[in-house]
């Protein structure tokens, strides 16, 4: 941060001040960082609300998804005049933001028909971990989820991806039908041939016992790569 003095929100005249404006306007009136000013409350000593709102969304390059992802003792490090409960309340917002944007599209007990529903059941669980982790989807008849599972934590290979614990799940729900996912921190949503291999070893072993993958999703932030819709699974 530069050393000039920070405008403080009392300096503002009243229609632009945040929380008036909120008031008067609704929320959609308000930037991004007029928004986090009022989530972070109150400035710090040199720094307005207003000031440390802009220095977040300019270290993260005005990228929502990034901060969301980040710990709060990360921002706290990143970002000087955060104070650890200003950083969990960020973060508690935007988590709470991304669940109301699942619950808007998919509704409670409503099948996951399509690839493009799984992938929105799956943001809440994949969309902002920094490493890899797989997880299991079990259905009905109807295609309405049972239960979801985490299978493990790590690369995606078969040392780590449990296909007995996914099987194992799968009978214990009395599911028909299973949905595999994990994500790829990196951002680039090919499959890898490892993935390919470990879909056609679950599908086999699911297979078995009559009951169907339907598809193997791979998630990053709100965008998804589905075997399905590809139509390789």
């Amino acid at each position: 941060m530069d050393n000039k003095p920070a405008l403080q929100i009392k300096d503002l005249s009243e229609d632009d001040r945040p929380r008036e404006k909120l008031l008067r306007h609704g929320a959609s009136a308000l930037s991004d960082a007029e928004l986090l000013a009022i989530i972070i409350g109150s400035g710090t000593k040199g720094y307005s609300a207003i000031h440390l709102a802009q220095e977040i969304l300019k270290n993260y390059n005005h990228d929502l998804n990034k901060i969301a992802i980040q710990h709060p003792f990360n921002l706290m490090e990143n970002i000087k005049g955060l104070g650890k409960v200003k950083c969990i309340n960020i973060i508690a917002a935007l988590e709470l933001s991304k669940r109301r944007y699942i619950q808007q599209y998919l509704k409670k007990d409503e099948p996951l028909d399509n690839p493009q529903k799984s992938a929105y059941y799956l943001f809440r669980y994949l969309s902002d971990k920094t490493q890899e982790e797989f997880y299991a989807i079990y259905l009905n008849n109807a295609l309405i989820p049972i239960d979801i599972t985490h299978i493990s934590t790590g690369t995606v290979n078969l040392s780590l991806v449990d296909i007995q614990k996914i099987v194992r799940y799968a009978l214990i729900n009395n599911a028909v039908n299973v949905i595999v996912a994990h994500n790829h921190p990196s951002g680039n949503l090919t499959p890898s041939e490892e993935d390919m291999h470990i879909t056609q070893k679950i599908k086999e072993a699911l297979k078995l016992l009559n009951i169907q993958l339907l598809d193997h999703l791979i998630i990053y932030q709100n965008q998804y790569y589905s075997f399905a819709e590809k139509g390789i699974l």
